[in-house]
């Protein structure tokens, strides 16, 4: 039993890093030979400005008095720059912008090994050409562009990243930071004369991160005065920085600045997703080699953000994020990033159309040289000639088959025969992988569907009384299965794509007691679970958290849910947490500690509690209910009490399934200890019941993962935690709560109904891949849906191993018993 946990473990492990290695592999090549434009650049030295986090109806909106909250660059708009929207692509984090931005490509889905913190694979960038680039700004941003770039020429100043934190008293005090760097740097430079030659080439980047806008933004709202004020400071100090610039360079007319956003955010404090507020970001560019500020009377952009923002006579010049780093190249001279897919946008460009040739001529070369790299790797064939199955080893198989009969040791003949059918289709499969010369990884992932067929085929048995029970059914009963199940699996699909959805099929699970007559037996436990189903029902159809902080809901989650006093404790918390962040008076030390150790404390006292079902399920609840809470800043507080009544009302109308079919003695849910012994006479083979079971433990995990929305729509655990490194895990484990609250409960409903929970979940995961090989895949983006479905079907196993830590003393069976998992 142990080497059969261990394996199937090991198996899907595999399988979920398989989708890691074929699907979030990195689309970049290496090899192609850099591009540049034969002639004369217009600029000898480029500023980059990006301000992390800003949107561009902020910027580019006046205020309620009409006037603009940037006055400087809205001037360079109207005199001497061009300007437009600057369009971002999913995930709209700053890593990924950042990349686009400086090394024009768009995300690298294989940083996702790195937690989106750096780039696994190395790539060029406007930087890696530059002759010198001086960075200032923040620590998660500069060292990825240091790191991958050959030599050392550029060079990062970077502030200690204690300094990003939400409950910051002043986030702006990063941007003055950058600021005062600068302009500290350039003065120095003028007694150092290594360093003021080395300024005074050609082909310079100086980059400025700002921070202090995003910071604020998710720590205030982009609405919040706090917000805004901080435009106004970014743009008194690009102001002052081109003043310096043009001083120290004696006004020569040669240096091109861009000013720019690597994402937006959403109007609750968000980013990552598609939403415009959060894909539209600014661009304004202006000095050597820009076009200078053009004025027209139509316009080809009918989206009516220039009547809003006021600017209906001044030509908007849109681009893709990735289009920016061939303009850069282009301004000062250097080769395009070997690894940009961005299209030079000419608009942008004052010079001769001898120079806009070239230049888009260059970029085109540069982006073909790409595809022919990629196309000769995707061509390439190895022909190896693997060794075949020998004659020998043929008649041999034959011969044991064959005496297996004789003795009549059937069962083994067929056992034999089937090894050996599945040992030709892995030697063929092997065969198909050599000829390709594919990865040894692909051999894994190719060969252990085998092996894993191979055991459901052994099984075959108990499959097939399954499959030979359905024709006994009336013809009216199939009908009404086959359009339970079609209607099951299309509701799943579909409500990926609307939330609103999951609310129908909740409606429809409620409903369950009345149409199978369990309603008329136990009208108390139906009614509970109807009335469950129902209010959980609402939060689908709630906006996704995170959108406006409302405590209040968390106060009468608080007043009606539960009286103890860790949870009033946590809402306290809670509470004096917001209040303290509204008045910048950080996050108090007090109520760190105190969710830590509520973090902490969730893990230990489950283990602690009585055996019996009901207090150890109960003190799990209660458990994550607690950290949950200290997580959550709006409604989402009460969906997992929610939840676990609707779980609690699972079992009870489970335990009643069971009672009313004959097939379980009468226990009551508070007297059944899941640590006892378990009785090999009572484990049952499969049914339709657990069909039904199995869609049911789906259901509610999409629930529990779609009920408040996703990861990328939360952004409401700054009550726990106001830095970044320990931000992502707290969203991580706020999303993780409902999970295990289900697979607890999952647990549980496998001990009443007394069927071995491993079994159950194989024949979920069985159920899951087959109808992911159906109509899951005939909705649009197939790969994503594959990927989601994989995904979740994997993280399901290797959460039941967390599940059976916390609610059970005895995970394994001895395999002496001969014991049969069907």
């Amino acid at each position: 039993m142990m080497i059969f946990f261990i394996v199937g473990l090991i198996v899907h492990v595999v399988f979920f890093l398989s989708i890691f290695d074929i699907y979030f592999t990195s689309p970049l090549v290496h090899g192609m030979t850099p591009q540049r434009v034969p002639l004369a650049p217009p600029a000898k030295r480029l500023v980059l400005f990006v301000a992390d986090g800003l949107r561009a109806d902020s910027l580019f909106k006046p205020d309620d008095n009409g006037t603009g909250r940037a006055p400087y660059l809205r001037g360079v708009i109207a005199e001497r720059g061009t300007w437009g929207v600057s369009h971002t692509r999913v995930p709209t984090e700053s890593r990924p912008g950042h990349v686009a931005l400086i090394a024009g490509f768009y995300e690298d889905v294989s940083a996702v090994a790195k937690g989106w913190k750096e780039n696994p694979v190395e790539f060029d960038s406007v930087f890696n050409e530059s002759r010198h680039t001086w960075c200032w700004g923040s620590p998660d941003i500069l060292p990825m562009f240091a790191k991958g770039a050959t030599g050392d020429h550029v060079y990062t100043y970077t502030y200690p990243s204690e300094r990003e934190d939400f409950a910051s008293t002043d986030a702006s005090r990063l941007d003055t930071w950058v600021f005062d760097e600068v302009k500290d740097f350039l003065n120095v430079a003028k007694s150092n004369e290594t360093l003021l030659n080395m300024l005074h080439e050609e082909q310079n980047v100086f980059f400025l991160h700002l921070l202090g806008i995003d910071t604020n933004g998710h720590a205030h709202r982009p609405m919040s005065k706090e917000y805004l004020e901080n435009i106004g400071l970014v743009d008194s100090g690009v102001a002052e920085i081109v003043s310096v610039m043009d001083d120290f360079y004696g006004h020569d007319g040669k240096t091109a600045y861009i000013f720019t956003s690597d994402h937006g955010m959403t109007n609750w404090g968000s980013h990552g997703a598609g939403h415009p507020s959060e894909t539209l970001t600014p661009l304004i560019a202006w000095g050597a080699g820009v076009q200078t500020a053009q004025w027209e009377g139509s316009h080809k952009y009918d989206d009516n953000y220039l009547k809003e923002w006021g600017m209906e006579t001044s030509r908007r010049e849109d681009v893709s994020q990735a289009d920016i780093a061939p303009l850069m190249a282009s301004l000062i001279g250097i080769p395009f990033p070997v690894n940009s897919v961005g299209v030079l946008p000419l608009n942008y460009l004052n010079n001769s159309q001898h120079f806009k040739a070239e230049s888009i001529y260059a970029n085109a070369i540069q982006i073909l040289e790409q595809f022919r790299v990629r196309y000769n790797q995707v061509v390439r064939f190895s022909f190896i000639t693997p060794r075949p199955l020998t004659d020998s080893k043929q008649m041999d198989f034959v011969r044991n088959a064959r005496n297996l009969i004789q003795k009549g040791q059937f069962d083994e003949a067929v056992k034999r025969s089937l090894g050996q059918i599945f040992l030709c289709i892995g030697l063929l499969v092997a065969m198909f992988l050599m000829v390709q010369s594919s990865p040894w990884t692909y051999y894994i992932y190719c060969l252990l569907p085998v092996a894993v067929w191979f055991s459901v085929m052994r099984e075959f048995e108990t499959l097939a009384s399954l499959v030979r029970s359905v024709p006994s059914l009336p013809l009216s009963k199939c009908f009404g299965y086959f359009l339970l199940v079609t209607f099951g699996i299309e509701l799943l699909v579909v409500s990926f794509f609307y939330r609103a959805m999951l609310t129908l099929g909740l409606v429809v699970l409620g409903l369950w007691p009345v149409l199978s007559g369990l309603y008329i037996k136990a009208k108390v436990r139906s009614l509970s679970w109807m009335l469950s189903c129902l209010f959980l029902a609402v939060f689908p159809l709630l906006p996704v958290v995170g959108r406006e902080p409302d405590v209040n809901y968390v106060i009468l989650f608080v007043c009606i849910c539960f009286q103890m006093m860790q949870v009033v404790l946590c809402a306290y918390i809670l509470t004096s947490t917001h209040s303290s962040l509204q008045l910048k008076q950080g996050l108090p030390l007090f109520n760190q500690l105190v969710s830590w150790l509520t973090l902490v404390s969730s893990f230990l006292i489950p283990l602690l509690s009585s055996t019996r079902l009901f207090h150890r399920l109960l003190s799990i609840l209660m458990s994550l209910v607690c950290v949950y809470l200290l997580l959550s800043t709006g409604y989402e507080a009460l969906f997992p009490p929610v939840l676990s009544w609707l779980m609690f009302a699972w079992i009870n109308i489970e335990q009643e399934t069971m009672n009313t079919q004959g097939s379980s003695n009468r226990t009551e849910l508070s007297s059944t200890d899941f640590a006892e012994n378990i009785d090999i006479a009572k484990i049952r083979q499969l049914r339709l019941d657990d069909i039904r079971r199995s869609y049911f433990f789906v259901f509610f995990i999409i629930i529990a993962f779609f009920g408040c929305g996703n990861i990328a729509s939360i952004n409401s655990a700054m009550g726990a935690t106001a830095i970044f490194a320990s931000f992502n895990c707290c969203i991580l484990f706020q999303v993780l709560i409902p999970f295990i609250i289900v697979m607890c409960t999952f647990e549980k409903i496998c001990i009443i109904i007394n069927y071995l929970n491993l079994s159950l979940l194989f024949h979920q995961h069985f159920f899951f891949l087959v109808k992911d090989h159906g109509s899951w895949l005939d909705i649009g983006t197939s790969i994503s849906h594959y990927v989601i479905v994989m995904s979740m079907t994997i993280f399901l196993m290797l959460l039941s191993v967390m599940t059976h830590i916390l609610t059970s003393k005895r995970i394994l069976i001895g395999w002496k018993r001969k014991m049969h998992f069907r």
